[in-house]
């Protein structure tokens, strides 16, 4: 029976735990065994799960990353503990997703990795593998991770660092490492993101594009415009939402704000979801703001109750509330940012220029003027065709079947 081992910081939770979790539930079908490990926010899984350190490692390397700039140079000990379990695992493919997040070593991990030649497949979801400090580059039109990162603009962004600029030393450790095993396939979550890894140093490996997908059964149109209206207050009225794990100024905080100066607060109502206890605090009276869910079912019937999804996203690799946002029938409006704009197309939302927040009102407007069943139907039969999970993952499983068969 081939085994995968998945090496992820979440298992069914965020975006990226979703996703591991997911392609695990597809090899399980196929008869593999399927293992995934976790640092923090572990919900149910099918497969077999495997904590990597725990909490003090966490806040340890966190510190260290805030001092030093030193991210995944620290978690010395929870590394080698993961490696012990490698070797009892044995197993056929290891698939790699986010190693940043304060839980591993990369030095000592990929040491490891180039002595007992495993294939390796490693899914890109941002750009933090090829650059000297930050995962996107794009809101400050930084180049330098093309040549050498050096004096970081971003060195107060995530992971951030108070004090010291490792940039430069970053960048030239992650290249050395990076390139050190022979046997790695690396999968971009979009066609913009390969394009960006054939930039970088890493250019040399082939590419295996595969956008991401979601859960049709979950995340589908549902009849909840009525008890969304009552719940929040905003009955009759043009709902406008906004999705994000993280909501911060580069995922488009910023542009809701003024934007609610615009809007007519008697026929719109903006709902933004995934917002701190802080931020939810500090919103204007005429946006409703909701914390972090992982109750998906809810996301669900706030995406179904919605007339728009609204992303004006400056740095994005692809994001999945786009195409949840799809398969709920509901259309979106997107700044051109990355590989946002690749689930998008006239059938289904628009896209308006970064920062243009008199072109968002436009949009909105057009999709007002329009209607939401205008798209609704081909919202949902572009996430029919070109995002469901089954098929985008299973091509992560034919990938794995190619790899064996060589």
């Amino acid at each position: 029976m081939p085994t995968l081992l998945q090496i992820s910081i979440e298992v069914n939770s965020g975006s990226v735990g979703r996703i591991a979790e997911q392609i695990g539930e597809i090899v399980i079908e196929n008869g593999w065994q399927s293992y995934i490990t976790y640092a923090r926010n572990n919900n149910p899984s099918k497969s077999e799960v495997i904590r990597i350190g725990n909490k003090l490692d966490l806040y340890w390397h966190g510190l260290e990353t805030r001092i030093f700039d030193n991210h995944c140079f620290s978690s010395k000990s929870a590394t080698k503990d993961l490696i012990n379990i490698i070797k009892e695992i044995k197993p056929d493919i290891v698939h790699l997703h986010h190693l940043h997040g304060y839980f591993i070593n990369v030095e000592i991990l990929f040491q490891y990795l180039k002595e007992i030649e495993i294939p390796i497949v490693w899914t890109f979801h941002d750009c933090w593998t090829f650059t000297g400090h930050c995962a996107y580059f794009e809101y400050v039109g930084c180049d330098k991770w093309k040549t050498q990162c050096y004096d970081c603009e971003q060195k107060n962004e995530y992971p951030k660092s108070f004090f010291f600029d490792r940039s430069r030393q970053n960048y030239i450790d992650k290249k050395r490492i990076f390139n050190s095993v022979d046997n790695l396939i690396i999968v971009p979550v979009s066609n913009w993101l390969e394009g960006k890894v054939k930039e970088s140093f890493l250019k040399d490996y082939p590419c295996k594009v595969i956008q991401n997908g979601i859960d049709l059964d979950v995340f589908y149109p549902k009849d909840s415009k009525a008890s969304i209206e009552e719940t929040y207050g905003v009955k009759d009225k043009f709902i406008i939402l906004g999705v994000a794990s993280t909501w911060e100024k580069r995922k488009g905080l910023e542009e809701f704000l003024k934007l609610a100066g615009f809007i007519d607060n008697d026929q719109c109502a903006i709902v933004l979801v995934g917002l701190s206890k802080s931020q939810v605090k500090k919103l204007p009276e005429n946006i409703i703001g909701i914390e972090r869910t992982e109750n998906v079912a809810q996301l669900a019937d706030l995406y179904s109750a919605a007339d728009v999804f609204l992303n004006p996203t400056f740095e994005d690799t692809f994001p999945t509330t786009n195409l949840e946002s799809l398969a709920c029938g509901t259309p979106i409006i997107t700044y051109r940012a990355g590989g946002s704009v690749e689930s998008v197309s006239t059938d289904t939302g628009l896209v308006v220029e970064q920062g243009d927040v008199a072109g968002l009102m436009k949009a909105i407007n057009t999709i007002r003027v329009n209607g939401k069943e205008f798209y609704g139907d081909n919202c949902r039969k572009s996430a029919i065709e070109n995002f469901d999970k089954r098929i985008k993952f299973n091509d992560y499983f034919k990938l794995y079947t190619e790899i064996l068969k060589k």
